[in-house]
C-alpha cells in the first residue's frame, strides 16, 4: 500500500466479497477502462467466512489484481443482528417475492465497507469505488438503495482532499441478478470460484435467499450455476 497523492483516472478500488455480484464488478470495471484494480475484501465473521475469501482472492488472481487487501471488521459480528453473523438467529428460507427487510441484512454494512474502501481508494490515488449491490438487493436491504448511495456520494466528496476525486460506481443498482448475470457470462467471468451461499461453505444450500436468486438468474438465462448445491429448486418462472 501507498500513500499516493495522484489520482490515476484507471486505477480503481472493488469491493470483493467473493460473490457473483461484487466479480462481476471487477470486471466490469475492466470493461470500463480501469486497468489497475485494488481488491478489498472483509471478513466479518459471516458464516462463509472462508468461502468468500478463498474466491476474492481467486477473483484477484483472475483479474491481475494490483493489490489484494483483506481487512477484518470483526465488530459487525460484535455488534450482531443478523443470521448472518449471529449464531442464535437462523438464516432463513428463501423468499424471493418478499418485501420485509430479511434477518440476513447486517446493519449498516455497506457504510462500514465503502468507508474502508474510499480510504483505500484515496490512500493510492484511485479514481472510483466499485460495489456490485443491485435492485433486488435493495427491495430488503436499505443500504442497497440508489439514494444510499448517492447520499454517500457527497460524503465522499465532502470528507476527502480537496484535491482528491473519488467516484462511487453501483454500476448494477438497477439491475436485476439475470441482468448481471447476463454480462457476467458476456464478460467471461469465472462464476465457478464465486459464492453466494449464506449457510453453507460446501455445497451451496440451495435454499436461502442469495442461492435463490442466484440460481433464479441462471435458470431464467438456460444455463446452469457451476458451482455445487446441495439442493437446486427451480425459481425461474
Amino acid at each position: 500500500m501507498t500513500d499516493d497523492s495522484q489520482t490515476h483516472a484507471d486505477r480503481t478500488v472493488v469491493l470483493a466479497s467473493g460473490g457473483m455480484d461484487s466479480a462481476t464488478a471487477a470486471y466490469e470495471a475492466q470493461a470500463r477502462g480501469y486497468d489497475d484494480l485494488y481488491l478489498l475484501h472483509t471478513s466479518y465473521g459471516q458464516n462463509t467466512e472462508q468461502r468468500e475469501l478463498d474466491c476474492a482472492r481467486a477473483l484477484a488472481d483472475h483479474v491481475d489484481a494490483a493489490e489484494f487487501l483483506r481487512v477484518e471488521t470483526s465488530h459487525l459480528r460484535q455488534i450482531g443482528g443478523s443470521s448472518l453473523t449471529d449464531d442464535g438467529m437462523a438464516v432463513a428460507e428463501a423468499d424471493t417475492e418478499g418485501d420485509e427487510i430479511p434477518s440476513s441484512y447486517v446493519p449498516f454494512r455497506n457504510a462500514n465497507l465503502l468507508s474502508m474502501a474510499v480510504s483505500f481508494a484515496e490512500a493510492n490515488g484511485a479514481s472510483a469505488v466499485f460495489i456490485g449491490a443491485h435492485s433486488e438487493d435493495f427491495s430488503g436491504y436499505p443500504d442497497c438503495r440508489p439514494a444510499f448511495f448517492e447520499a454517500f456520494q457527497s460524503v465522499v466528496d465532502v470528507g476527502t482532499k480537496p484535491d482528491t476525486e473519488i467516484a462511487l460506481e453501483a454500476p448494477f443498482v438497477e439491475w436485476t441478478k439475470t441482468d448481471i448475470a447476463e454480462r457476467g457470462l458476456e464478460l467471461g467471468v469465472p462464476y465457478a470460484d464465486t459464492w453466494s451461499c449464506y449457510r453453507s461453505d460446501e455445497p451451496a444450500c440451495g435454499t436461502c435467499d442469495a442461492c435463490a436468486f442466484r440460481l433464479e438468474a441462471f435458470q431464467r438465462l438456460g444455463e446452469r450455476d457451476p458451482i455445487p448445491y446441495e439442493r437446486r429448486p427451480e425459481y425461474a418462472d
